[in-house]
C-alpha cells in the first residue's frame, strides 16, 4: 500500500511539472510532515467568536 503523503508528493510534483531527485525525497517528505503538523496546530487553536481579523496597514 502506498503512503498517502508519498502519493500527494508525486501528484503535486506532477501538477507543478517539478522533478524531485530521489535523494531529496526524504527531505521533501520531512518538510511536508512538519508543515502539516504546524498547520494542524493552527487549525486546532480555538478562537472566540469575538476575535477580529488583524488590521491592514498600507504605506
Amino acid at each position: 500500500m502506498t503512503d498517502p503523503l508519498d502519493t500527494y508528493i508525486d501528484a503535486v510534483a506532477a501538477a507543478l511539472d517539478l522533478p524531485i531527485d530521489p535523494t531529496w525525497r526524504p527531505a521533501v517528505r520531512a518538510n511536508l510532515e512538519v508543515s502539516l503538523k504546524l498547520a494542524r496546530m493552527v487549525d486546532e487553536f480555538p478562537l472566540p467568536d469575538e476575535t477580529e481579523p488583524a488590521s491592514v496597514f498600507r504605506a
